[in-house]
Order: C-alpha cells, then sequence, then structure tokens
C-alpha cells in the first residue's frame, strides 16, 4: 500500500502488483461483460458460476426456488418469473460490447434479455472460461501471502453417476459479480413465520412467483411496494384476482397511480393472526378456494380476513458468504469498520471505492453493487474501469483519500435511504470516474474511455424525465 514519504511527497496509491489471474464469481450479466473486458485487456479468466447457465436472475426456470426461511438467513439459487420484462429501456440497458438485435423493442420479456446476455457471452468467447454447476465455497487472503485463496465443489458426470469434486485456486484478483438478487429479505412481522409453517404453499416470497395462473380469482395480500409487487399486481389482477397491497411508506416505493385501479393499497402489516378455532387451523389442510383462517392486523388498526395468498415482496438483501468474516449480520451498519463489507441491514457494501473497489485490498473488485442505474450499461463500464485499473493503466487513490471519501458518503447516509442507489445521478457518477481514469491514460498515451455514446445520453435523460413520476419522491 502507499506511504506517505519523509521527504513529504505526495502519498500514492495502492500497488496492485502484476496482475494476470483473475477469478469471476458469476455469470450474470455482470460476471459476463467483466470476463469479456478482462479477456480483451488479456488477462487469464475464470468464471464460477453455481448454476447451469449464464444469464443470473434473467435464466428463466418454471420450477419455483425453495423455501427461503422466514425469516430469512441464506439464499436460494436465483431464478426469474415467466413474465419479467426489463423496466429500463433496451437503449440505456445495453453492453459496449454488443448492441440489441435491430428493431428491438424498448421493453422485452426475459427470454430476449436472457438470449442478450447469451450472445454476449458466445461472441467475446466467455463461455470458454466459465465453470458450471460450481459453488464459491470460500475466498480469503492469508496473511503475508499475495494470492487470493479460492475454494469451490462442483458436481461432475461420471459413468456412474456424479461426484463432488473440490478444488483450491490461486488468484492475483478476484471479481465478485454475484449480483443481489439472490438473498430474499422476508420480515420478522409477528406471526408470519407461524402462517408460513401452518400452511406454506399459501405464504410465498415475490422471488418464488412463477406465473400468474394459480392465483386467479383469488384474494392476494402483497407485502412491499416495488418494482415486483407491481409486476405481480399486474399480471394477477386481470385474472380475477383481488389484490391488497401492504406496505411500509419509503421514497421508493412505485406510485400507487402505476398499480391496476382495482388495487386496495393499505397499511402496513402490524401482525398475522391465526384462528385456532378453526378446523382448518387444526389439520392445517386449506381446500381449494379456502382462504386462510386468520385475520392480518394492519398498523392502523385495520384489520383483514378472508385472505387466500401472501406475497412478501419486499427485495432482497445483500450477501457474500464465500467473503467468511468480512461479513458481520450481527453488526449494525453504523458499526462496521475498515475491514467489513456487510452488516446486519444487509443493504450496503461497506468500504468500496465507487462502489466497486475494496480499499483495504483492491484486488477484490466488486460489479454490480449500484441501485437503481441502467444496469447492464454501467455494469459493463464498471467491467471496463476495473479491467484498466488491473492492468496499472488507471491508478487508485492514495488509501486515505478512498476511506475519506467512504466516510464522507456513510456521513450523509439517512435510514431509509438506498446506500448504493444512483437515482438520477448515474451520469454523474460516469463522468467523475472518467476524469479520474481518463487523466491516467492520457499521462500513460493511452486511448481514452469512451464512456456513453451521445445516443445513449440522450435516451437516458428521456428516461429519466419519466422517471420523476414512477416513486414516491
Amino acid at each position: 500500500m502507499g506511504s506517505l514519504s519523509s521527504d513529504n511527497k505526495a502519498e500514492s496509491g495502492p500497488d496492485l502488483g502484476t496482475i494476470k489471474d483473475v477469478a469471476i464469481i458469476g455469470a450474470g450479466i455482470s460476471g459476463v461483460v467483466s470476463a469479456a473486458h478482462l479477456l480483451r485487456a488479456g488477462f487469464n479468466v475464470t468464471v464460477f458460476e453455481r448454476t447451469g447457465a449464464v444469464g443470473g436472475v434473467w435464466d428463466y426456470e418454471p420450477q419455483p426456488d425453495r423455501d427461503p426461511p422466514f425469516p430469512n438467513v441464506r439464499p436460494p439459487d436465483p431464478n426469474c418469473y415467466a413474465g419479467l420484462k426489463n423496466n429500463i429501456p433496451t437503449p440505456i440497458m445495453r453492453s459496449s460490447l454488443l448492441r440489441w438485435p435491430e428493431g428491438s423493442e424498448d421493453f422485452v420479456d426475459q427470454r430476449v434479455v436472457h438470449q442478450y446476455i447469451e450472445d454476449i457471452a458466445r461472441v467475446h468467447n466467455v463461455y470458454d472460461k466459465i465453470l458450471f454447476h460450481t459453488r464459491v465455497e470460500s475466498v480469503s487472503k492469508p496473511q503475508g501471502d499475495d494470492k487470493w485463496i479460492g475454494k469451490t465443489s462442483a458436481f461432475e458426470r461420471t459413468d456412474s453417476g456424479h461426484k463432488l469434486t473440490k478444488k483450491t485456486w490461486r488468484f492475483d484478483a478476484v471479481v465478485v459479480a454475484s449480483g443481489h438478487y439472490h438473498v430474499p429479505f422476508v420480515p420478522d412481522v409477528p406471526g408470519l413465520s407461524t402462517w408460513k409453517q401452518r400452511f406454506p404453499e399459501r405464504v410465498t416470497h415475490s422471488k418464488q412467483y412463477r406465473t400468474p395462473t394459480p392465483f386467479s380469482n383469488q384474494t392476494i395480500l402483497i407485502i412491499g411496494a416495488g418494482v415486483s409487487a407491481l409486476d405481480i399486481a399486474k399480471e394477477t389482477a386481470p385474472l380475477g384476482a383481488k389484490i391488497i397491497q401492504s406496505r411500509r411508506e419509503s421514497k421508493f416505493d412505485v406510485l400507487g397511480s402505476r398499480l391496476p385501479e382495482s388495487v386496495d393499497r393499505v397499511a402496513m402489516v402490524a401482525e398475522f393472526i391465526v384462528d385456532e378455532t378453526a378446523e382448518a387451523a387444526k389439520s392445517q389442510v386449506l381446500e381449494p378456494g379456502q382462504p386462510i383462517p386468520g385475520k392480518v392486523v394492519l398498523e392502523d388498526g385495520r384489520v383483514l380476513e378472508g385472505i387466500d395468498r401472501v406475497i412478501v415482496a419486499t427485495g432482497y438483501i445483500t450477501s457474500y458468504p464465500f467473503l467468511g468474516d468480512l461479513e458481520k449480520p450481527s453488526v449494525p451498519w453504523q458499526d462496521a469498520d475498515e475491514k467489513t463489507l456487510i452488516t446486519s441491514d444487509g443493504y450496503i457494501t461497506h468500504n468500496l471505492h465507487k462502489d466497486i473497489f475494496y480499499i483495504p485490498d483492491p484486488t477484490l473488485a466488486f460489479i454490480g453493487v449500484s441501485h437503481l442505474v441502467s444496469t447492464f450499461s454501467l455494469f459493463d463500464f464498471q467491467a471496463q474501469v476495473a479491467a484498466k485499473v488491473f492492468a496499472g493503466q488507471a491508478k487508485l487513490p492514495p488509501t486515505s483519500v478512498m476511506k475519506e471519501e467512504h466516510r464522507e458518503r456513510k456521513a450523509r447516509f439517512q435510514p431509509g435511504d438506498r446506500f448504493h442507489s444512483m437515482l438520477a445521478a448515474e451520469d454523474a457518477y460516469i463522468e467523475k470516474v472518467l476524469n479520474w481514469v481518463n487523466g491516467d491514460l492520457a499521462k500513460a498515451g493511452l486511448d481514452p474511455l469512451p464512456g456513453m455514446d451521445e445516443e445513449w445520453k440522450a435516451n437516458y435523460k428521456e428516461f429519466q424525465g419519466r422517471l420523476k413520476g414512477s416513486f414516491d419522491n
């Protein structure tokens, strides 16, 4: 790491050493574009993907995920629902590596998006670098070692069936591109876990939602007011579902005007109560069309009855279980030290510079942490920045400067905000990072990073104008 010399020279940035071999964890859009840009820059890349396909959350499987615990702890595998569409228009949700097919609409279903990610991986020879069905169990850098040690487990097909193979790897750098839609957040509402235990098929997280058909002509209580809640309401309402949406007001709630007119928007749930006198409560068996025997008490005192289904659409928390004690789920976010990545809130990834580089050791990078952004475009840009830094062509600021910038950012953070949100600030972030990176590239006599083209900027500005009326802020 850099230090301030005795002759008062300016403190230098951290020395990352020579980086050749890079591990990438995850083969969603963040992992695929990271691999492609690093390969183009001449790095040796290995991508670890725990499922059997690229695409991350855009890889649709009809079989629902297994239930998360209520409240939850660890992640099930990622999957999307059949009707999922991008909510960012394709002209600004694109990688610099490949344009969308000619004539693509602004909003397309998950099959088109998944194909786009597959095409990027195919065109840029990323498939050859992916180890599918391989779970990263741990990643760490032992004290005194200059390599990251990764341990993986993989199921491999053999003549007699399958075998579990464990392996240890050494890398110069690691890119975490595992996304933040793996671990469902299930609020600890009194009685919710009891309802789930008694009537497991009737209480689910939105992550398990696939199609609207099973919910037709039923009374559905949706908890949450984000995009998933909106999508589920819009898909189930035309099938005769009576929808009640319960929420705790947030500046990031989707406006009620975007919901179907039939949706009843109510206060947050205070408690779920089982009617122990009901026969169904005793047998824990519900006949088709029979509502859950119990009441839902709201925070404003209103009581709901006759609920057939509960869908918990309260979003996700961030987890990197393979990073060991860098996760401290029992520590409040305010008390995170200078090494901790994840705390009890589950929303902040601490100690990152520009949402990318782990300040204590920037050979650990994260792509895809930022929220409320153009996703594919921004993650592609961040991957390009990581490639330039790993190649030594762009220099990070001194560690003390990165720490101070992070402290100032945390000081501005208020409960209820999203720490990594770039809503209406993405273009400013890109310009600031470009000024830094291109300044270093110019000094080295290298071509600048182009950033976003004028077409993207025009489309982004137009979309931001529309977006102002989408949330309750």
